[in-house]
């Protein structure tokens, strides 16, 4: 099994959102992955309160690093990953096995 946790620092406003609303869209889109995508056990998205940090964080579950591969190539999560790209000016990436 592996983790795979990416975080991103988001835009101010964009695609005519608030930050805090381009947070609950996100939120919203990579959770609605759930079930949807083979290999893809878990998926929780947080929305930091700290200030200081990064704005958002995805910490998914996969089957593998195969699994995980699918899910980056996914259609599904290339239209997530559109609009993330859109909202946000930052981006963390961390893998690893479990």
């Amino acid at each position: 099994m592996l983790r795979h946790i990416v975080m991103w620092k988001l835009k101010d406003f964009a695609e005519g959102h608030t930050k805090d609303e381009n947070k609950e869209i996100i939120k919203n889109n990579l959770e609605g992955l759930v079930g949807k995508i083979e290999g893809l056990l878990d998926l929780e998205v947080g929305k930091n309160f700290n200030p200081n940090g990064f704005d958002i964080c995805l910490n998914s579950r996969f089957k593998d690093k195969d699994a995980l591969a699918f899910y980056i190539d996914h259609p599904l999560h290339k239209q997530n990953q559109k609009y993330v790209k859109s909202v946000t000016c930052e981006r963390a990436v961390a893998d690893y096995e479990i």
